[in-house]
């Protein structure tokens, strides 16, 4: 064979084809690598090389050799050069260029986990579980993710087409978007009624629980000191740094286990527990999750969810239950490989199940409302006076004039919201 290996893969070759036999010693232990295998691998690239139709660079070969291991494993490991290895980087500071979607694969297609709000995605109305099919009538079938992203970046205001099928359509969606700086704001804040706050977290980075801390501060002064209770949406959340769900479980959290991590290493075994220190002191928490709520969603919703700190509404999560590390490699690119399994306190695996709520609310639309008044006692000719006094028709609740009901806006918050009154009545007096 007239190959160019690099020397340590030569080395590697040659000893798993017995070329270094002779000077075994009786005593070792078997090799580790698979002879036939090894063997095979070796015929395909001089194969490759002196058959192509064109002339392939070594180097080439073996990435894309070292490309197929790792996207054979799942679809969260891979290979990063170096372009990828910085984009990832830059993923977790919460400012980068692109579209603003979380995506994975499925059946050899590019998926969305969840667009990020305020972003082109969002705004183009991609949803969570879209199959992206193409990427400027690039097809995407058999695409790396890696590849997927690259092509997805780009200066921002450039356009972008995207070939979508999406459940419930009988042809494929064209959808074409300009890219944007990305800046994300990881948690949003407002009240939703005097003394129900809402906290909404689109992504976990390093910087979220600091942020949460400080939305609560000024939900807390809106309501005079204190919160009757809180909606957390976790909803087309797709994860991020596992510190962020860590610090944002702990802040619901008088102490206790939030997660821990199972993988062959013994040394993969990690607790996270949180420390004593109930941000809300005790008040009702409504966590709201749906399919596109993943992996470090997850974890927060699992953690609050054993501990019985939290009611979770909404639909089944993602089911992203596995950790990536990234191994950097001497030459500037690096390795992400799924070493080890989230597991909730109780035990539960996350991985391909997700977290099932309390309480399903299936993402509906209202369209119109219509309220019709129906006849009271007091609307009775002649009725019996109260005799605690009153008796009357009861005024009609106070609205802001041109202001969308809840319950139109958004309708599974208007039920989280329904939740959250009716856990803060059944609260015991303090």
């Amino acid at each position: 064979m007239s190959l160019k290996i690099r020397p340590a893969l030569a080395l590697g070759i040659a000893l798993a084809l017995g070329l270094g036999a002779g000077h075994a010693l009786a005593d070792d232990p078997p090799p580790a690598l698979p002879l036939d295998e090894l063997r095979t691998f070796a015929e395909v690239l001089e194969r490759v090389k002196r058959d192509y139709v064109e002339p392939v660079d070594d180097r080439q070969l073996l990435e894309a050799a070292v490309k197929g291991m790792l996207n054979g494993l799942d679809p969260h490991s891979a290979f990063l050069d170096k372009e990828a290895y910085r984009e990832m980087q830059v993923g977790t500071t919460g400012e980068f260029g692109g579209l603003g979607i979380e995506i994975g694969q499925e059946d050899g297609f590019v998926r969305v986990i969840a667009p990020i709000d305020d972003t082109p995605a969002a705004r183009a109305g991609i949803l969570a579980g879209d199959l992206i099919i193409r990427i400027n009538d690039t097809p995407t079938k058999g695409m790396s993710l890696t590849e997927a992203v690259k092509l997805m970046r780009g200066p921002a205001g450039s356009p972008i087409k995207l070939n979508i099928v999406r459940s419930g359509q009988d042809k494929p969606i064209e959808i074409t978007l300009e890219r944007d700086i990305i800046q994300v704001k990881s948690v949003k804040s407002r009240m939703l009624e005097p003394g129900f706050g809402y906290v909404r977290i689109t992504q976990f980075q390093t910087r979220t629980a600091p942020n949460l801390r400080e939305a609560l501060d000024k939900l807390r002064q809106e309501a005079g000191g204190t919160l009757k209770g809180l909606v957390l949406d976790l909803r087309n959340n797709p994860g991020g740094v596992l510190s962020g769900a860590v610090e944002v479980s702990d802040a619901f959290l008088d102490g206790g286990l939030v997660v821990y991590t199972e993988g062959r290493d013994p040394d993969s075994r990690q607790n996270f527990n949180a420390n004593p220190g109930d941000l809300l002191g005790g008040a009702p928490l409504v966590v709201m999750v749906n399919g596109g709520s993943a992996s470090a969603s997850e974890i927060v919703a699992g953690a609050l969810q054993d501990h019985r700190r939290a009611l979770i509404v909404g639909e089944r999560t993602f089911g992203k239950g596995s950790v990536q590390t990234i191994m950097p490699l001497v030459d500037g690119t690096a390795l992400k490989i799924t070493t080890a399994r989230y597991f909730t306190p109780r035990g539960r695996s996350i991985q391909a199940e997700g977290i099932t709520p309390d309480i399903l609310i299936d993402a509906l639309r209202v369209t119109e409302l219509e309220v019709t008044e129906r006849l009271k006692e007091a609307d009775l000719a002649g009725h019996l006076g109260n005799p605690n006094g009153g008796g009357g028709r009861p005024a009609a609740p106070k609205t802001d004039a041109g202001a969308t009901p809840l319950a139109k806006s958004d309708y599974p918050l208007n039920e989280a919201l329904n939740l959250l009154k009716g856990l803060a009545l059944m609260r015991p007096a303090s």
